[in-house]
């Protein structure tokens, strides 16, 4: 199966998490505790999300973590390389002189065009597409209108 990583997966929530409140700086315990992570698991991927310019992060009493740019300017290609490194499905995929197989392989071809179809999918996916959508609104009747009337 393929598949990225749990700590991939945890830190594409830790950053829809931050995405979902833009003008807030968030303690790494209020993100663990929204996203049901274990503290250190927060802070060891928010180590690695700022390292990738990808969450900006400010000490002190306030301090905190927010996204380092708008949830729309942020693709899910950057938070994979950010925890796993360049994308590519095969070491060849990524680059050339990594296999001694490379000149006699027939497969090599299909799966750079793999690799290519995978990368611009992760990099057309934007954070704010990984958000939940809002609800719709809900319309209320006052309870003094219901008074009286009859069901259908």
């Amino acid at each position: 199966m393929f598949r990225v990583s749990r700590l991939t997966d945890y830190a594409t929530v830790v950053m829809t998490c931050i995405a979902a409140h833009p003008a807030s700086v968030l303690s790494t315990a209020q993100i663990a505790d929204e996203t049901h992570l274990e503290l250190p698991t927060v802070s060891k991927l928010l180590k690695s999300l700022g390292h990738a310019g990808l969450v900006d992060s400010f000490r002190g009493v306030n301090g905190g973590y927010r996204l380092a740019r708008p949830a729309e300017a942020i693709s899910l290609a950057e938070i994979v390389e950010a925890m796993e490194g360049p994308l590519g499905m095969t070491e060849c995929s990524v680059a050339e002189g990594q296999c001694e197989r490379e000149g006699l392989c027939n497969v090599r071809g299909s799966w750079r065009r793999i690799n290519s179809v995978l990368d611009g999918a992760l990099r057309t996916m934007s954070l704010a597409d990984m958000l939940p959508a809002p609800r719709p609104a809900v319309a209320t009747v006052p309870l003094t209108e219901l008074k009286g009337r009859t069901a259908p």
